[in-house]
């Protein structure tokens, strides 16, 4: 593979060869090597008797562990419920979002009315509300539903409201100029500038959001990962534990590469994203 080098014009007019370009770092490759040496040290620290193996049991334990799980019918319904909690949740969030965030960000005197109430609600923590969804719902898929949405409605919510604001006022009054009608000024000139917010609003709230479903499954009780989690617990099958727990994490993983994926799609127009692409 060939280094690109940088060169320097001299008095005569002959350039001379300047310092090599820094190579930019492979980051797959660097992330793997990462993940190799975190499985390393934990399959280490067990064996060397750093922690006993029956509160820390080696990786290639909980691996095979997790191996022989996924050859199984229950665990792919347990992976199931907690998407399906998920998605749901998320997705009555977005379009709740989207919706408010538009009608009360383009009426500055209603949003300015409504300040204080989000101020208010914005930091009152999902599992604050746990309580309160065991007694509507539950141990219904409902309670679920009710904390991811109440936890990614405000992180999509803030986004819109910050997109809509930011909106330039100069193609604003352009757009009126040419007699751009209400939604023909909200397609073509809020849509585009709100859209990198609110996918950024989407990305933090589909974190947040598995991180709710399973949360709401290991102490309400509703079907999914976090249930089996809890009665792999009980149980005293610590590998199954840890297994779980890796399975959460490649979800989390797949869910942050898809929604990555999908925000390169949208916002391909976008300077961050060719920048990123190039």
């Amino acid at each position: 593979m060939s280094t690109a080098t940088t060169s320097t014009p001299t008095p005569g007019g002959t350039r001379r060869p300047g310092p090599r370009a820094r190579t930019a770092p492979n980051r797959p490759l660097l992330g793997l090597l990462g993940v190799a040496a975190f499985l390393l040290l934990w399959e280490a620290v067990p064996r060397l008797g750093v922690v006993p193996e029956r509160y820390f049991p080696p990786v290639s334990e909980v691996l095979t562990t997790l191996a022989e799980r996924a050859l199984t019918a229950p665990f792919w319904q347990a992976v199931g419920h907690t998407l399906y909690g998920w998605a749901l949740g998320l997705a009555i969030a977005f379009a709740a979002a989207v919706l408010l965030g538009f009608a009360l960000g383009a009426a500055p005197r209603v949003r300015a009315f409504t300040t204080s109430t989000v101020d208010f609600l914005r930091p009152i923590p999902s599992v604050a509300l746990i309580p309160l969804a065991v007694l509507m719902y539950g141990t219904d898929i409902r309670s679920t539903l009710l904390l991811v949405v109440y936890a990614c409605f405000w992180l999509i919510y803030i986004q819109v409201l910050y997109g809509v604001a930011d909106v330039d006022p100069v193609a604003e009054q352009t757009a009126r100029s040419y007699g751009l009608g209400r939604l023909a000024r909200i397609r073509h000139v809020v849509w585009p500038t709100t859209l990198p917010y609110l996918m950024t609003g989407l990305r933090l709230a589909a974190a947040v959001g598995l991180i709710l479903s399973i949360t709401a499954q290991l102490i309400i009780g509703s079907p999914g990962i976090g249930q089996q989690i809890t009665t792999a617990q009980q149980g005293n099958a610590i590998a199954l534990v840890y297994a779980w727990i890796i399975a959460t994490g490649i979800l989390g993983v797949v869910i942050n590469m898809g929604v990555r994926a999908l925000e390169r799609r949208v916002l391909r127009w976008h300077t961050s994203v060719r920048g990123e692409t190039a």
